[in-house]
């Protein structure tokens, strides 16, 4: 028998930001048998139909509870009752046996991008082999549309990367899907916004600490995605603390000034860091993603996403009016370019957070 809890995500102890307060039906996790175990993920099997899972414990440490229970509610609207086909689906909440330990129960999809492109390459200091272009732009498709339906629900992820986005799919073809909601915010709730998610693929606005941020921080995440499965596994901007990281950005963007985005001298970042710096305002990203590595149109789509300013970048659902994505009907990703060792079956091992 399931009992429910009241969820208000804006409660708990992640940084701000949530839907409204919601009810969630909790459930026992006894129908489930753990099969194997990775860190706070254990894969399980369901006793009565069969369904093999994912298994999330949330720490103290991380949140506990509050933030277990907020991150349900994120991915529960993000997947729109399973409309949302590249989002790891919701499948409940369960309380362990004789504990009061909450449980978050998810699709089990399969490996990380991020460990299947650095499988792809040679160990060692040798660049890993380029993606085929036909490849990137099916798995920026199905990227984009997971976007823009979380983005029609008002759910902003904030932690897009290859660690949070999950390969899985059958004999002939694969699937991309983003998965671990903990960062996750709604734009329902009003500013400020905290800065949230993971420094390389954090977007310009956030690293300036803007406070009135929307969704397209998540298309500059997935711009970075795109570069990264360009370049075969490399990320494009590797800064460490978050002036070096815009440094990294600038770098090969261009410092923008306040004709390419307005107030931006007015920044702390332009204010403080910028006079002590030799930066240049060329924008030099042709020059590493030149034609033989990406076409006109794909480079269009990739410069849309990594533009500085939000008020000029593409959202998710503009990038998909793209003619780029004219150009192959299914979009279906080609098991043997980015995911030759998935085995051939429905659903496989998975490791649902980073």
């Amino acid at each position: 028998m399931a009992a429910c809890v009241e969820v208000d995500p804006a409660a708990a102890t992640s940084p701000a930001g949530g839907l409204k307060r919601r009810r969630i039906a909790v459930s026992s996790a006894e129908p489930y048998e753990e099969m194997s175990r990775l860190g706070a993920v254990v894969k399980a099997r369901h006793r009565a139909t069969g369904e093999i899972v994912a298994i999330k414990r949330v720490g103290e440490a991380q949140g506990g509870h509050a933030a277990l229970l907020r991150e349900a509610r994120f991915l529960q609207e993000a997947c729109r009752g399973g409309a949302n086909p590249f989002v790891a689906g919701f499948r409940g909440v369960v309380r362990a046996p004789g504990t009061l330990d909450l449980r978050l129960v998810m699709e089990c999809v399969g490996p990380s991008l991020h460990d299947l492109l650095r499988q792809r390459g040679p160990r060692g200091s040798s660049p890993p082999p380029p993606l085929p272009e036909a490849t990137v732009r099916a798995a920026m498709w199905q990227l984009l549309t997971a976007a823009e339906k979380m983005h029609g629900a008002r759910v902003v992820h904030r932690d897009i990367k290859p660690q949070n986005i999950l390969v899985g799919g059958d004999g002939r073809s694969v699937v991309v899907m983003l998965c671990d909601f903990g960062l996750a915010m709604s734009t329902d709730e009003r500013p400020p916004y905290e800065p949230a998610g993971t420094l390389w693929y954090m977007a310009p606005e956030m690293l300036l600490e803007k406070p009135d941020y929307d969704e397209r921080v998540d298309a500059w995440s997935l711009g970075c995605v795109m570069a990264e499965l360009v370049n075969g596994g490399r990320p494009l901007f590797q800064g460490f603390y978050d002036h070096r990281q815009l440094c990294a950005i600038f770098d090969v963007l261009g410092v923008p000034d306040d004709s390419t985005w307005p107030g931006f001298s007015s920044t702390t970042f332009a204010t403080v860091w910028l006079p002590e710096l030799d930066m240049h305002r060329d924008n030099y990203l042709r020059e590493i993603f030149p034609e033989t590595k990406l076409s006109k149109e794909g480079f269009e789509v990739l410069s849309g996403l990594l533009t500085c300013n939000p008020e000029k970048r593409l959202t998710a659902a503009a990038a998909l009016e793209h003619p780029w994505f004219a150009k192959t009907g299914a979009m279906e990703l080609p098991k043997e370019e980015l995911a030759p060792q998935i085995p051939k079956r429905r659903r496989i091992h998975a490791v649902c957070v980073a």
